[in-house]
């Protein structure tokens, strides 16, 4: 990440809508900015399939086996602006093929530190586990608050745009699928 460009980016923008960057309030925003940036973005440096390196040999389990409200944060690459919201992950590992609990929270980390829109990284979670783990099935689902509609735009702040992804078993099999639904909306207000 080229942080001097950043810098020079931010000190421009604040110029530009009529700001003086070298006001006390503003004096360190350039620097601020492209450190926030090179904290929320490391996604780029990381590959997700690396974090699913830990598969457990355990005797067969052939039930879901879900995390719901993984809490996650992105920019949109429209606006430049965060959303966030959280992620279930449901999956239904293939024979003795599982995976730490951890390993599926951080592919939800790691995919979601990016320039994206929701629907791309709801597909990239459920696109990656089945390339790694091989299981049955996938379904991941997205819940987020937009801040580019709730700013800007609608000006429409607390709705929540829901995503999903769905894949093998969870996409042929309607039962199935209509059992990890019911375990996400479970205990929900």
């Amino acid at each position: 990440m080229d942080k001097d460009k950043i810098k020079k980016a931010v000190k421009d923008i604040l110029e530009a809508v009529g700001e003086n960057p070298a006001r006390e309030g503003l004096a360190g925003t350039p620097e601020r900015v492209a450190r926030m940036y090179e904290e929320v973005l490391t996604g780029y440096k990381q590959d997700p399939e690396d974090v699913i390196n830990v598969v457990f040999e355990e005797e067969d389990h052939d039930e879901i086996i879900l995390l719901k409200d993984i809490p996650l944060y992105s920019i949109c690459e429209h606006h430049l602006v965060p959303f966030l919201g959280k992620a279930h992950v449901a999956y239904l590992p293939e024979g003795k093929r599982i995976t730490g609990l951890s390993k599926i929270a951080r592919v939800v980390d790691i995919l979601s530190k990016k320039l994206q829109v929701q629907e791309r990284l709801t597909t990239s979670i459920a696109d990656t586990i089945m390339r790694k783990l091989e299981p049955k099935g996938v379904l991941v689902v997205i819940e987020a608050e937009h801040l580019c509609m709730s700013m800007r735009g609608v000006n429409k702040p607390g709705i929540i745009t829901t995503t999903s992804a769905v894949r093998g078993i969870f996409r042929s099999d309607e039962r199935t699928r209509a059992e990890a639904l019911s375990l996400i909306r479970q205990n929900r207000p």
